[in-house]
Formats: structure tokens, sequence, C-alpha cells
């Protein structure tokens, strides 16, 4: 593609920055856009009832004629599960490499979209021409198979995106990182380079997925007479694929446990990326037909998360599995920042059910480390750096690892999501934002609950819920029936009835208070109540439950 002299390009993140996950940017040059990954995050603990975290996508609905595509760098779900809410909006192409299509797919079939949507699948070292873009996908590593880096050829110059990836040189399945690729477009000359930070505080190389494989072995042959559970996340095939083989070699029978997992796992089996001996897979209701010593398990599970498969055995309350006295359970990965807490009590139970719990030594990340990070910096040698993926504190680290790398401090962007960054050879500074934000996805409505819906949550969750009953003769201004006072959350009424007799008073002597001034607005009468009982119960309990006085009215 032919530079264009003065050309600008704009890098906008939707998303993915100051947070883990939630991973989405549009690249834009005029009147192209291209969108690279569409990704969720997880609920925090104060998003009471909230199931996903989706990204604000106005900017893409407001310029929809713009947008081009959307290119997904790897299966995960921080990087494709938003991809069913925001098509309905933004309803593009997308692209991405074959394993990662047919997990996009397996999500499609649930939202029933398949129909509706475009996709292609693109094969490591292929082009495809959006727009005024071209984008190249490069083999790269990861904890998924077929993840890619993108190199986005625009007028302005090369933009190198690297997804989330590590140096693996002997991966578990298909080939090393194409180190080469990266060198030779270095050569070209690279604008930017947005660069995964996940672990750019830590020194050294991320070790090779393979020696999970030597770990597995070692742990089999030591707990060669209890059943094993291994928990993993349900991407990690090539995770998998060394449980099975150290399964195989041990003479045992393979479980796989987990909605999540069966699926991940039969579609890359389908696809080549699982290689299954015959005879090892068996399904869970034929468990009872093999001695302990005999089986593993794969489930999810391994975050904790309540509804998995591993919690519910953990809690005694898995249908086909009990955990018994002498199970061997390995947890293969490393919680993810703010998990600590859910899978130490999985943990905890766990081992007070009788269970080994092993939980070091039998993971490896699937991001690169500061050597690892410093060696594509070398090699694609790029005018300006742009940290991406990660808190604050890894887009720093990396920003400093740019830093000592020679990359000129003012060429350096550590970016909020929403900023415009504006690039061209002679300068590259932010120009403006746009609007973004995390829309929260409960049940089946999107968007539906706000800041103020979860703040009443909040205050139910904490405090309770006092409702006040009273029905008015509206013609006569008289009180018919009531106060009833109703109360969930707050105080167990058998046991405070003197509290409730005098909370009964006050809104009695409110409302008769407001019916002889005159006042008749609802709205009013309902103020008076809230305030008198509010604080009538701060006096009492020092306590602040929600009040809902409801007004009925009668005509005689």
């Amino acid at each position: 593609m032919k530079k264009v002299e003065n050309a600008r390009v704009k890098i906008i993140p939707l998303g993915g920055l100051e947070l883990i996950g939630m991973n989405i940017t549009a690249i834009e040059y005029e009147d192209s856009i291209v969108v690279i990954d569409c990704g969720l995050s997880f609920p925090e603990d104060d998003m009471l009832g909230i199931d996903l975290v989706i990204p604000d996508v106005t900017y893409l609905k407001n310029n929809l004629d713009k947008v081009k595509g959307i290119v997904i760098t790897h299966g995960h779900e921080d990087h494709i599960g938003a991809l069913p809410y925001i098509l309905k909006d933004v309803n593009v192409p997308i692209y991405s490499t074959k394993l990662t299509i047919a997990l996009i797919e397996n999500k499609l079939k649930e939202h029933n979209m398949l129909k509706t949507t475009k996709r292609k699948i693109v094969k490591h070292g292929q082009s495809i021409n959006l727009g005024a873009f071209r984008v190249e996908f490069i083999k790269t590593n990861h904890s998924i198979a077929d993840a890619s880096a993108l190199a986005i050829y625009s007028p302005a110059g090369i933009i190198v995106h690297t997804g989330d990836f590590k140096v693996d040189y002997t991966p578990v399945f298909g080939d090393a990182i194409d180190l080469q690729r990266f060198a030779e477009i270095g050569k070209k000359g690279v604008l930017a380079l947005m660069c995964d930070s996940t672990n750019a505080e830590r020194p050294g190389f991320t070790m090779s997925e393979r020696t999970v494989g030597r770990t597995f072995d070692n742990l089999f042959a030591e707990h060669k007479d209890s059943r094993i559970i291994i928990a993993t996340f349900a991407s990690n095939v090539d995770r998998v694929q060394q449980i099975i083989n150290s399964a195989y070699k041990y003479g045992r029978k393979v479980v796989v446990e987990g909605r999540s997992m069966v699926n991940i796992i039969s579609t890359a089996a389908e696809l080549g990326y699982l290689s299954i001996p015959d005879n090892t897979l068996i399904d869970i209701d034929q468990m009872k037909n093999y001695t302990n010593e005999q089986m593993v398990l794969i489930t999810t599970g391994s975050q904790g998360e309540s509804m998995a498969a591993l919690s519910r055995m953990a809690a005694n309350i898995h249908k086909k599995v009990t955990i018994m006295p002498g199970d061997t359970i390995i947890f293969s990965s490393n919680p993810i920042p703010g998990n600590e807490k859910a899978v130490s009590k999985v943990i905890n139970e766990l081992s007070a059910m009788g269970a080994n719990v092993i939980f070091q030594d039998a993971h490896v990340s699937g991001h690169a480390c500061q050597e690892e990070i410093k060696l594509i910096y070398s090699l694609v040698k790029p005018k300006y750096a742009i940290p991406v993926h990660g808190e604050f504190r890894h887009l720093k680290a990396q920003a400093m690892l740019a830093d000592g790398l020679g990359i000129e401090k003012d060429h350096i962007f550590i970016l909020k999501t929403g900023d415009v960054l504006e690039l061209a050879q002679d300068h590259g500074y932010v120009v403006g934002s746009v609007p973004t934000g995390s829309i929260l996805v409960d049940g089946l409505g999107v968007g539906d609950v706000g800041n103020v819906v979860l703040h009443d949550r909040q205050h139910l969750a904490e405090d309770g819920i006092i409702i006040v009953v009273m029905t008015l003769d509206k013609g006569a201004r008289q009180v018919v029936a009531g106060p009833e006072i109703v109360s969930r959350g707050f105080v167990y009424v058998k046991e405070s009835e003197d509290l409730i007799d005098g909370a009964r008073d006050v809104v009695s002597d409110a409302l008769y208070s407001c019916l002889d001034k005159g006042i008749t607005d609802w709205m009013k009468m309902k103020m008076v109540i809230k305030d008198a009982l509010s604080c009538y119960v701060w006096k009492r309990t020092k306590r602040r439950p929600m009040i809902l006085p409801i007004i009925m009215e009668t005509e005689w």
C-alpha cells in the first residue's frame, strides 16, 4: 500500500485499557474504520446480579457507513465475547483464523445470528483489504491455538498489533511465532506498535506451554492410586491436549465436564486442533464403570466461578461427581486479579472434603514477559509505542521498557479508553475523545441496568427495605386503611415489634399532618412520610434502609 504524504491515521481504543478484558479498538483513516477485537469483561463485585460487561460502541454506530469489518486476533472471551451483542447494531463482516471463527460461530448459533453475520476464515500470512486498509495476519503463540498478530497497512504507515501473545519456540500444536515476518515488516518501517502489556511487569521469558506437559507426567506418576481432577481454562486447548496425552500414557480414561469445556473441546477436535486417542474420552455417565485410579476429569472452575463444575463439586451440589477423600485436584491456572478469594474458597472446601489440592507449578502464562516484549520491539522498530491490554500499571511497565529501548518519551502513548490518537510520520498526539463506557448485561436485558439500578441493588443489599402501605379516601381526605409496614432484609419483624409499632405511629403522624395542612399532592405526601420514617429509623437503629411508601386510593 502506497504511503500518502501528510496522511493521518487515528487509533481509538473503545475498551481494554486500564482493565483486563473488553478489548476493542478502532483504527480510522478518512472514510474507513477497521475494528480490532470485540471482547467482554466480567462483572466486578459491586455489580450485583450483572452477568457480563460489554463496551459502548456509540462511536461505531454513529459512523456505521465507515466500518468495513471486525478483525479478531484470537478466540478468548475478552476478545470475542461481545460480538453477538455488538453485531446487532454494527452488522459488519468478521475476519479471523479457523478455530477463532468456529468459536465465534458457536456464540452466533446461541443468539440465532449465524444467517445474518458474514464471516471469513483467514490463514496466517494472508491479507485482506478493508477500505483504505490492508490487514495481514501473522502467526503468534498464546494459550489458545490460532492466535494472530495484525499488520495494518494504512496510507500513513504500518501499525502492528500483537494481540495477546508469547514467544513459544516449542508450542504443543502448530508452528512457533513467526518472528521472521515481524523482522521483515520492521525493515519496511513501522509507524506504531500496539503490544500486549499483561506480563510487562515480569522479568525474563514466559515458559513454553510444553513444560506443563512434563509437570503433568510427574503428577500422574506421583498420584497413581487416586482419581485426578484438573481444572483449567476451557479455551486452553493445548493444555487439554497435554492432559489427554498424560492420561493415555498412564492408562486413564478422560471425562470432560463443564458446558464451555465440552463446547470448545468438541469444536477443536472436529477441526483437528486436538488429537484424542481412541477409547480415551468417555461420557460422565460411564464413570461408574471404572475405578478411581483409572479416571481423569478435566473441568471448568479454575477461577472459582460459583456456577462452574468444580465449584459445584466443592459445594457438594454437583449431580454426577462427588469429591472423595484421597482425590487429587490440580488447579492448572493462576487466579485472574480479583478472583483470588473465590479460588481460595474452593480450595478450602475441597481440602475440607479430604482432597489433595495442588495449585502450584501446573500452569504457565499465555502472555509475553519483559524479554519477549523487548524482542518484538527490537524486530519491529516502531516509531511510536502504544501499550495495550492491561491495567494502568501494566501499560506503564511496558512504556518504561520502550523508553529503555530508546524510543523517544513523547513517542510513547499510555492511552485511556475513548482517546483519539492521531498519528502521522511527523507527529503523534491525542486530538480528542469519543463516548465510551460499559454496558451491563443482566439476563436478556442489555443496557437496561445502569448506575441508578446498581445503586438501588447495593442499597437493598446493605440495609434492606421498608414498604409502607396505606389507603386514602380521596374525596373525604381520610385514611381508610393502614398504614401497614412490611420490611425485608432490615430487621426480623417478630423480634422488633416495638420498633415497627413506633414506625407505624411516625407514619400516621406524618400522614395526618399532611391531611391537616391540606396537602393532596401524593408525591409530596410520600416525601414527608419517607423523611419522617427515615429520621426515626436512623435514630433507633443507625441504619438507612430503602423506604418505599405506597398510597392507594378509594372512592366511596
